[in-house]
């Protein structure tokens, strides 16, 4: 472990573990389902990544679900808790309301499993079905409640089965209303992780569905959180973004100038800039430079250590390129450490105050 036992843990936020009887699950509940879904990833992705990805998964099998082998990348990356949530292939969308919230009850259940495993070491994130709005508050309350986990996980955008009239659900969606109020009741941490784009095709060759739809995604549905209000009516919700909030928090300053001059853009209070002092994000943007100016934007209070481990777009040395990216020591010190002990994300041995029922 990278620090003695008087100063504060070093803390990755964004760290994924693979839920095989999850996916078994899934694909034998729905096959029809399953398989579109499949298909969907053939479409966005390309035939080179999809090959390309299934290798990576198959080397680092290990790592996404052998403990030791975690804990032992832990001590070598100088990191001393993870906070775990499932990699988002996880989200299943595409399910219908009983499985769906069947499917997310299980997820919590396997991350309160896995983190009784090494509570002096981590905490979890669990799931709830994004794609159906009416049964989130039930899926958050599982998760926080019932299996003692920080949070959810949730992605940019969902897709409503065999509901045409809403067929895409938005972070500003009225119907999520409950959720943004029941996570806020809570202190539930809600980690925002995009997973597919809606750019589909287009982004089907280079890597483009990850290199250029992740950090589009996560600009996407955090405009939709800050225009619509949503932070305004919900000061105290605590949402973190992965890969450093993706392109909105250093280009935001078009968005400023669309809520000064567009009437349709004025469904926040303030300033979208304004709304980065009340979201958090994670520090993985893969550059120094980017680093700092995530900071300068959101603020040194705003920015936590994640890796996205144990992904090959991740970091294999998170706290490592922090430093490098040169901060004052304050700065650092509360990226590294002091932001999550901040937002109460510690081990899950470390015992918290009750949530409220």
């Amino acid at each position: 472990m990278s620090t003695g036992p008087a100063e504060k843990p070093t803390v990755d936020v964004h760290a994924h573990i693979l839920l095989p009887a999850l996916q078994q699950l899934v694909a034998e509940a729905d096959p029809e389902g399953f398989g579109a879904q499949q298909a969907l990833e053939v479409r966005r992705n390309g035939p080179e990544s999809m090959a390309a990805s299934g290798k990576m998964i198959k080397e680092r099998w290990p790592q996404l679900t052998d403990l030791d082998r975690r804990l032992a990348d832990m001590d070598a990356q100088g990191v001393d808790v993870q906070l775990v949530s499932p990699s988002p292939s996880h989200f299943y969308y595409f399910a219908a309301e009983e499985l769906a919230l069947k499917v997310a009850k299980a997820a919590n259940l396997a991350v309160r499993e896995f983190v009784d495993r090494a509570p002096e070491r981590l905490n979890g994130l669990g799931l709830v079905p994004l794609q159906h709005p009416a049964l989130m508050v039930e899926a958050l309350d599982h998760a926080v409640l019932e299996c003692g986990l920080l949070g959810v996980e949730i992605g940019s955008f969902a897709a409503t089965p065999g509901d045409p009239e809403h067929s895409t659900v938005e972070l500003s969606d009225s119907r999520l209303d409950p959720f943004w109020r029941r996570a806020e009741e809570l202190g539930a941490l809600v980690f925002l992780h995009p997973f597919g784009c809606s750019l589909d095709e287009r982004l089907d060759r280079f890597y483009l569905a990850n290199t250029v739809s992740q950090p589009a995604e996560n600009a996407v549905a955090l405009s939709h959180l800050i225009f619509s209000g949503i932070l305004d009516r919900h000061p105290d919700l605590k949402v973190l973004a992965a890969h450093g909030g993706g392109y909105l928090p250093t280009t935001i300053g078009r968005s400023d100038h669309a809520w000064k001059v567009r009437p349709e853009a004025r469904g926040c209070a303030e300033p979208p800039s304004s709304y980065l002092k009340m979201l958090y994000f994670d520090s993985l943007v893969h550059n120094p430079a980017e680093l700092r100016a995530l900071v300068a934007a959101a603020g040194p209070e705003q920015v936590l250590l994640g890796s996205d481990y144990p992904f090959d777009m991740g970091s294999d040395r998170p706290a490592a390129e922090v430093i490098e990216a040169r901060l004052p020591a304050e700065d650092e010190a509360r990226v590294l450490s002091g932001n999550a002990a901040a937002l109460g994300i510690t081990p899950a041995s470390i015992l918290t105050a009750p949530r409220t029922a």
